[in-house]
């Protein structure tokens, strides 16, 4: 995307890593009128530590703090703590409570930064909301839409965080180092002189820098046990018990508590049953999927099959895939190569080429009786 001609008002959300604060020093330099912001989301109290590395920290919001006295540009810090436990920690729980694996980094920044932030920056009367995520934004004049893409750097891309922008939203953003690769944007901060130049990238759930989400779901919950059950076959037989189905996820290997003579990996969960199914790897493949509450992103809502890649989960490679348009709004996604570890709850998006075409969310169906009809059959 090209940046503005004429010099606007533009708020950035900054996190105090290298890339918000060179987002806000890039801005600045062209002669903007840019205004830092920092998000206050989480009570970071019930850590023994509030130095731990996570976005989003105290220590992170006077790292912004510095960057924007550096900038010489305002800075405020807003709470949208409420609305951070409701919309992203409520959503989290609760998804895990119905064996699901969750992204909040997506809710998060659909909710958080893309809504409640951003109608802040318009109320006082921002022309644009800015942040640090490696995307791109493009426009279709014959079409008249804005299109998503992805980020300059394929190991940085976050496209697939930010499926879930609307076209007024998309026109209401910038992603200035989108344009860039990690190693420039740090070398762009080190000529601005800001000391976030070298500073380490979070890669934690910010709510649970500590990865012990047991602990947080129960915390959240307020129990100390969730109902034990059994750790089955497809076919039924039982090979042990499990604490709680929040604490699986599909794919997983370690930590079952089973003895067996073959690595087994969780094929699926049955939270009518209370069960964990295991089996071996060969059997997380999966040949398509359903996909909910889709949003088109780059087009309208195809009327027939298109081809594309589809990505479902961050840390995977995107897949040859068909799409299905169903009723409402779902589609069928069949991929030309069986997958594994397809996971309810996960999100799944569109691309064509580096374009965001949209995306969704996979939904559960009846996942563990498929596979079971499958391993009696062979």
């Amino acid at each position: 995307m090209t940046y503005m001609n004429t010099k606007k008002r533009i708020v950035v959300a900054m996190s105090g890593g290298v890339d918000s604060s060179t987002a806000a020093a890039i801005l600045a330099s062209q002669g903007n009128e840019v205004i830092g912001v920092s998000l206050h989301l989480f009570d970071y109290s019930v850590y023994s530590s509030t130095d731990f590395g996570a976005c989003c920290s105290l220590s992170d919001i006077e790292d912004a703090r510095r960057v924007a006295e550096k900038l010489q540009i305002p800075f405020y810090v807003i709470n949208f703590e409420e609305e951070f436990r409701k919309e992203v920690i409520g959503y989290f729980v609760s998804e895990y409570i119905a064996a699901k694996t969750p992204n909040p980094c997506i809710l998060c920044n659909q909710r958080i930064k893309f809504h409640h932030l951003l109608r802040k920056a318009k109320e006082i009367g921002a022309d644009y909301l800015a942040t640090g995520h490696y995307a791109r934004i493009g426009i279709d004049e014959i079409a008249g839409r804005y299109y998503l893409k992805k980020g300059i750097d394929p190991a940085k891309d976050q496209s697939y965080f930010l499926f879930s922008l609307s076209q007024k939203e998309l026109g209401s953003l910038l992603f200035p180092v989108g344009e860039y690769t990690k190693g420039e944007v740090r070398v762009i901060a080190k000529k601005f002189g800001l000391k976030v130049s070298d500073k380490k990238e979070s890669q934690e759930i910010c709510f649970i820098p500590d990865k012990d989400y047991p602990s947080f779901i129960k915390r959240e919950l307020n129990t100390v046990n969730f109902k034990e059950g059994n750790i089955v076959t497809p076919e039924g037989e039982i090979l042990g018990k499990h604490n709680g189905i929040p604490f699986f996820t599909i794919g997983q290997r370690k930590g079952l508590g089973i003895a067996a003579g073959k690595p087994l990996y969780v094929l699926g969960l049955r939270p009518d049953r209370n069960e964990v199914v295991v089996g071996e790897k060969t059997y997380l493949k999966t040949e398509s999927c359903l996909i909910g509450d889709v949003i088109w992103n780059a087009i309208e809502k195809p009327s027939s099959d298109i081809d594309c890649m589809v990505k479902f989960r961050y840390q995977t490679k995107e897949a040859e895939a068909v799409l299905t348009p169903l009723e409402g709004e779902r589609v069928r996604c069949r991929f030309l190569k069986p997958q594994l570890a397809i996971t309810p709850g996960q999100a799944a998006v569109f691309y064509d080429g580096d374009i965001v075409l949209g995306g969704g969310w996979i939904a559960r169906e009846n996942w563990c009786e498929v596979k079971s009809a499958k391993l009696k059959s062979n």
